[in-house]
């Protein structure tokens, strides 16, 4: 029995779909192509010098029994994602879902950071969302139908010290995200993002003990999420029970930025 099934009917079913989503090796975003494929959606992600990881994602994809291919792509080179995505429709044929996650950190003050840490950020986590809307905008307006998810952060709603950098490409993905609900409504395309909260991904078990132990303190629900909370959140976003909300930024973040 697949995940969502009520009364004998998969409520969140993908199958027939493509979905592209960058950053998909590891992280929030395998677990997003993971959960696709579970819904049976044919699968074409993205990584950027990380083929070890991408290799062993692919593999357990195509054991979910769905169409898979990993892209080596930089999503902050304009004319890369172009070249790229052109590849994906060929190989997929049609794309009905876009998953914006590829996301870098370069934690500093102000004070510390350089120009190249606050350009490095907003050029893969902002203008890389960008660029996969960009190369996907006229296929979407012609089959007048699509799905795009933007992976933001609760950051972009509230700030945060040491990521001015970070805050500002998520901040700036919300209102990308508004921007294109508006442009595409009339289409039949959505246009979402989800913020999540303190989610336990390798770069949060990285962080030192206090501070992990002062963001935990700082949720009401007094745990971290799991990545499946925002891959969840994507599958509801993704299917057609999701065919009216557009415009949305919704928080997974056990309460944390109320």
């Amino acid at each position: 029995m697949r995940l969502y099934e009520h009364r004998g009917r998969n409520m969140f079913e993908l199958t027939g779909k493509t979905a592209v989503i960058t950053g998909a090796s590891r992280g929030i975003g395998k677990a997003i192509a993971m959960k696709f494929a579970e819904q049976g959606a044919d699968i074409a992600f993205l990584h950027f010098n990380d083929s070890e990881n991408a290799a062993a994602t692919a593999a357990e994809l195509e054991a979910k029994g769905v169409k898979v291919k990993a892209y080596e792509c930089n999503v902050a080179d304009f004319e890369a994602v172009q070249q790229t995505v052109a590849e994906v429709l060929n190989d997929f044929g049609e794309v009905q879902i876009l998953v914006n996650n590829a996301g870098i950190v370069k934690d500093k003050l102000i004070l510390a950071m350089t120009e190249a840490d606050f350009d490095a950020v907003i050029s893969v986590n902002l203008k890389g969302a960008f660029n996969m809307t960009k190369a996907l905008y006229q296929h979407f307006m012609k089959k007048r139908r699509g799905r795009i998810i933007n992976i933001s952060s609760i950051v972009g709603l509230n700030g945060n010290a040491g990521q001015a950098n970070y805050a500002s490409a998520k901040a700036g993905m919300i209102a990308l995200t508004k921007s294109v609900a508006k442009e595409l409504g009339s289409r039949n395309v959505t246009a979402n993002a989800i913020a999540p909260g303190f989610i336990k991904t390798d770069m949060t078990d990285g962080m030192p003990e206090k501070a992990r132990e002062a963001a935990l303190a700082a949720i009401p629900m007094k745990r971290a999420g799991m990545v499946d909370d925002i891959a969840n959140t994507a599958v509801f976003l993704a299917s057609d029970e999701a065919s009216y909300v557009t415009g949305e930024v919704i928080r997974v973040d056990g309460g944390m930025a109320m």
